[in-house]
């Protein structure tokens, strides 16, 4: 592909979070924006003067129309989960690269045919996992590799807020996937078993046979079993007054902290170690040693625009995206769905590796070891 020309974009959904697309490919000097396409007409309508959109671009809410765009080359999904893998598999059939907003897909299957597909096409298929573009996470990586936490222990995490609440997933569904994208990337590896429970206050009524048989879950709690051994336990919540955004990786000589609500701070190494002491007294065998905290310098650059740019590499270059390609879109809802299956059983071990469909998951389960 000549890397001198810009690669024709469409752009599907621009609701809260498409409109940030629609920003970014239109200030990115190496795409353009040929389409927009949305259900409703009236925030079409506005995009045009808002944005202040080329005569030329086309705004409709006829999805196959704008694929059949001769400029298309590539298409942003950014539509509700439920949509994704009709919409991809059609950009991909059509032989367009395709950026799609997280989760993949809801079912296992669909995501690994839509992986498969992209494959098949010689197409990209890359999702929207933007915390793995972060700086504070891809610095986060670094620390870790250069092993200044000490060798690895446990992990955890919390998401909370007071709303939005959805109405169509739970809160595990809605918040999980972000820190999960962030252990797999910082330790290089996917779990192995998974464990959830739950609580439901708000909507008992919205029950779903499969996914959801108790209603939408509020609070979860999430435990996560990597095959090395480290732990991670993730605590999401959209009924909580104290907003948090917090994510810790301890390790023998230091934590490792993304507090995304310090905005100052966001990464920081804070040291210490215990050290034993043979002629200690009997009471204080151990001795904290060394404590330093350590801020970690980021870039100032916009993780979204990141993901654009990548995006745009990734298909002149042709080579498939190294950091949150299909397969990895699709690992991360294999795991969502083992640990939906945990949920529905009230915390029972899930293996990973037995999830083959939502289908079996959700109506049966699959019980690990304990």
């Amino acid at each position: 592909m000549n890397r001198s020309e810009p690669i024709g974009v469409a752009i599907f959904g621009v609701g809260r979070w498409g409109v940030h697309w629609l920003r970014n490919f239109l200030q990115h000097p190496r795409a353009r924006v040929v389409a927009v396409v949305d259900p409703m007409g009236d925030r079409l309508s506005s995009l045009r003067s808002r944005f202040e959109l080329d005569p030329e671009t086309v705004l409709t809410s006829d999805w196959q129309a704008a694929m059949q765009l001769p400029d298309v080359k590539a298409v942003v999904v950014a539509t509700p989960a439920t949509t994704h893998y009709p919409l991809i598999r059609m950009a991909l059939e059509q032989g367009h690269h395709v950026l799609a907003e997280k989760p993949l897909t809801l079912d296992v299957q669909e995501a690994i045919e839509l992986c498969q597909l992209a494959d098949q096409q010689q197409r990209q298929l890359v999702v929207d996992h933007t915390y793995l573009f972060h700086s504070a996470v891809r610095q986060g990586k670094v620390a870790l590799e250069n092993g200044r936490v000490g060798d690895l222990r446990y992990g955890y995490a919390a998401r909370t807020h007071l709303g939005p609440v959805r109405q169509d997933v739970d809160a595990l569904w809605d918040l999980a996937i972000h820190d999960l994208a962030i252990f797999n990337y910082w330790l290089g590896e996917t779990p192995s078993q998974v464990m959830a429970q739950g609580s439901v206050w708000l909507q008992g009524d919205r029950q779903d046979p499969h996914w959801f048989p108790q209603g939408l879950s509020d609070l979860v709690w999430a435990k996560l079993l990597y095959p090395s051994g480290f732990q991670a336990t993730i605590h999401l919540c959209w009924l909580n007054p104290d907003k948090q955004r917090r994510l810790c990786l301890v390790g023998s000589q230091g934590t490792l902290i993304f507090d995304e609500m310090l905005a100052e701070t966001p990464l920081v190494l804070q040291q210490g170690y215990l050290k034993s002491e043979a002629e200690s007294d009997a009471l204080q065998p151990f001795m904290p040693m060394g404590p330093q905290q350590t801020v970690l310098p980021l870039e100032p650059t916009e993780p979204l625009w990141l993901v654009c740019d990548h995006f745009l590499d990734c298909i002149q270059t042709g080579k498939p995206s190294p950091i949150s390609n299909g397969w990895v879109g699709s690992q991360l809802v294999k795991t969502l769905n083992a640990l939906t299956a945990s949920l529905n059983q009230n915390g029972k071990p899930v293996l990973v590796a037995d999830v083959v469909s939502a289908d079996v998951v959700r109506a049966e389960g699959v019980e690990g070891d304990r």
